[in-house]
């Protein structure tokens, strides 16, 4: 972390995911240990919401969360003690409807909302109307490290400039799927 604060100073925001990678104990020693370097949030995966409320007491970094989790029961503890301070929500897998009623109960308690998109680019314009119609939206998360024919499986691809993404103007999401490209890149039996 110190490499990348010094490379991009502090006009780049950082975060780092730790998924399920430690138990509590460890997740605490992480978060202290990157505290000086400023992270937009320290990310992590906890099916304990008293044990997340732990780590993030026990440091000075924005604590993210929630991306493994499903339906609005599934968050309600988690927001209800406040056990991190960005609710992150995975619409593929919560759905439009259910996601919305989580971003709402997350604002409920005064917490950020950052979706989970680290999918093709079809959950990214899906990604980014549900963003565009929620009041605590904070940051949409792409994933630039994928297959090389990820371009090729849409219609479209997200237009990000200066590091805002633009809607389209097309109907529905704006994007539909490449059928005939799909199929040169069948799941491996």
């Amino acid at each position: 972390m110190s490499t990348f604060r010094k490379a991009v100073g502090d006009k780049v925001d950082l975060c780092l995911d730790l998924n399920f990678n430690f138990k509590t104990e460890g997740f605490i020693r992480v978060a202290r240990v990157v505290e000086p370097y400023n992270l937009m949030w320290l990310e992590m995966d906890i099916y304990d919401p008293g044990a997340l409320l732990q780590v993030k007491e026990s440091a000075r970094v924005p604590i993210c969360s929630g991306e493994s989790l499903y339906n609005m029961k599934g968050y309600a503890p988690f927001l209800e003690k406040h056990a991190m301070d960005i609710c992150m929500i995975d619409l593929p897998w919560n759905g439009y409807i259910e996601s919305r009623r989580i971003a709402a109960l997350a604002d409920m308690y005064e917490m950020p909302v950052a979706p989970h998109n680290y999918y093709t680019h079809l959950s990214t314009f899906m990604n980014a109307h549900f963003c565009a119609s929620i009041p605590n939206f904070k940051i949409l998360e792409t994933d630039v490290d994928s297959v090389p024919w990820r371009d090729d499986i849409t219609t479209e691809v997200p237009e990000i400039k200066d590091g805002y993404l633009y809607l389209s103007k097309k109907p529905g999401i704006g994007i539909e799927l490449n059928e005939k490209e799909i199929a040169r890149h069948p799941w491996p039996k």
